[in-house]
């Protein structure tokens, strides 16, 4: 036998191909090639998108909330070490205890992050200066301790020293590092809701193709059905309008899950992480008695506490009103979903009125040279300005648990709806391409 030619080869193809059992192979392959990729296709993107959403689930949410944690326990720290130095020799145990925790906290979720962070992603060089800088912070506060049971002015020096550490290198750390997780989490959510578009246009020229297959056999053989084209467009119908309703559904939860969960609890953590820094202000406002100001001669504490007010409520609430929009309150408000979810954030804004409300009476107490009566207004255990803090930080907490709920649920949801959709889109597209195959040999036993 002579040995086979290429040219002869690529003849006999063409000559095949213009034969109507030859057409009929080729128009099977391309029919099982085409929804053999719709299958890889949906079983890829859908894959994708559900690790996408398990790793908003279980991972940078959870890392986004324990940096904003972090965040929250420097700031918790450094307003509980000044409001204890303020009661001098007497620091209540409570106190001690809150700040002590905080710590222990901040230092836990440290080592976590590190835990969950490659050793090449940048968040990491923001964990190492925390490490690093952290147990400065609490040196110097140790020795505002000291100095101050001892009655000696170097106390204040040491706690606004502290205090200046925390502002300029741990809590702008803890920031970033908070706004790098935050990223991450936003970017999850993108990967885990964005449409399938490449698989979705696969099915879609599968089932265009097989809607021409058996129009072409209807033109030629007057037959109405084949059996096994209807079998492979029925299992590919199927498992478009699965990914098209499974991913639908899947993007409306996750969605839920970011406006009314995660993006809440993002404003809410950072309105409790400002209210903690301007009662920090109030606090050491008290401890530097006019030694630190700004460029135009103000209280450098007091102008940073009015900042502080403005990014929470926008404005004055001491006679009433409600938080303007673009404020931290204001945006919490209006994405609060829910009495559960209103009720404390409202509870929380008009506490903030009462806490201006106290300030403004202890300010001017203290700028009439009126010390001894501006304090108790200010650390006092009834109808100071520190109760009126902790009921607006007691509010936001419980707004923030009920937008946690809000979120596992949500997004619970969402990847509940992906749930076995990659397997089946697959499972279905192999079920087309034999049947596709199966229906076009029918045609092609007839020519034996």
């Amino acid at each position: 036998m002579s040995p086979a030619h290429p040219a002869l080869d690529r003849l006999r193809t063409a000559v095949a191909a213009t034969t109507e059992p030859g057409r009929l192979r080729l128009a099977g392959a391309a029919l099982a090639v085409l929804l053999a990729a719709f299958g890889a296709l949906a079983a890829w993107q859908v894959a994708a998108r559900q690790s996408a959403a398990d790793a908003v689930v279980r991972h940078s949410q959870p890392l986004s909330a324990d940096a904003a944690d972090i965040y929250r326990s420097l700031a918790d720290a450094d307003t509980t070490a000044a409001g204890g130095f303020l009661a001098g020799g007497q620091e209540p145990a409570a106190v001690r205890q809150r700040y002590e925790k905080d710590i222990a906290v901040a230092s836990e979720l440290l080592v976590k992050a590190a835990a969950n962070t490659d050793p090449a992603d940048p968040a990491r060089s923001r964990i190492t200066r925390l490490n690093a800088q952290l147990p400065v912070y609490t040196g110097l506060v140790e020795s505002a301790r000291a100095a101050g049971r001892q009655g000696l002015p170097l106390g204040g020096a040491y706690l606004r020293y502290a205090s200046d550490r925390m502002r300029e290198e741990l809590l702008p750390a803890a920031r970033e590092l908070y706004e790098s997780e935050t990223g991450r989490l936003e970017s999850d959510y993108a990967g885990a809701t964005g449409w399938p578009w490449a698989a979705l246009a696969a099915g879609v020229v599968a089932l265009g193709a097989l809607g021409w297959a058996q129009r072409r056999e209807y033109l030629r053989t007057h037959r109405v059905f084949n059996h096994g084209l209807l079998a492979a467009t029925a299992a590919a119908g199927v498992g478009l309008l699965w990914l098209v309703a499974g991913h639908a559904v899947a993007r409306t939860e996750l969605t839920a899950s970011y406006e009314h969960g995660a993006r809440s609890m993002q404003v809410l953590s950072e309105a409790r992480i400002a209210a903690l820094q301007a009662r920090g202000d109030e606090s050491l406002t008290l401890v530097a008695r006019g030694a630190v100001l700004t460029a135009a001669g103000d209280d450098a504490y007091e102008a940073s506490y009015r900042a502080g007010m403005r990014a929470l409520v926008g404005g004055d609430l001491t006679t009433g009103g409600e938080p303007r929009g673009g404020s931290l309150l204001g945006r919490a408000q209006s994405l609060a979903d829910g009495a559960a979810g209103r009720d404390p954030v409202a509870g929380a804004i008009r506490d903030v009125g009462r806490w201006q409300q106290r300030h403004g009476e202890a300010r001017a107490a203290d700028d009439g040279g009126y010390y001894e009566r501006a304090l108790p207004l200010v650390i006092g255990d009834r109808d100071s300005t520190g109760a009126a803090f902790d009921r607006v930080d007691t509010g936001l907490r419980r707004a923030l648990a009920h937008e946690e709920e809000d979120f596992r649920r949500a997004a619970d949801d969402g990847r509940g709806a992906l749930t076995g959709l990659a397997a089946g889109t697959a499972v279905l597209a192999v079920l087309g391409a034999a049947g596709a195959v199966l229906g076009i040999g029918r045609r092609l036993a007839e020519y034996r």
